[in-house]
C-alpha cells in the first residue's frame, strides 16, 4: 500500500473524525458516530480505499527527484 493521503489531507480527516466521534459523547449520543474512525483510521495509515481506486493521490510530488 503506497501512501495516497497528504499532510493537509489528513489533518482535515483527524479533525472530521474527531468531530464525528465526538457525537457518541455529545449531541445524539447514539452509535452513528462510531463512523468517525473511518477517517481517523485512514488518516493515522495515510491509505484511502477509494482515494487508490480513482487513482487520487493527495501527497504530491518530492523536489529534488532525479530520474
Amino acid at each position: 500500500m503506497t501512501q495516497n493521503v497528504g499532510k493537509i489531507d489528513r489533518l482535515i480527516r483527524i479533525i472530521v473524525g474527531l468531530a464525528i466521534l465526538s457525537l457518541t459523547i455529545i449531541g445524539p449520543q447514539t452509535l452513528w458516530g462510531l463512523l468517525g474512525l473511518i477517517p481517523l483510521g485512514t488518516a493515522l495509515i495515510g491509505w484511502c480505499p477509494p482515494y487508490a481506486i480513482l487513482g487520487i493521490n493527495t501527497c504530491g510530488t518530492r523536489s529534488g527527484a532525479t530520474s
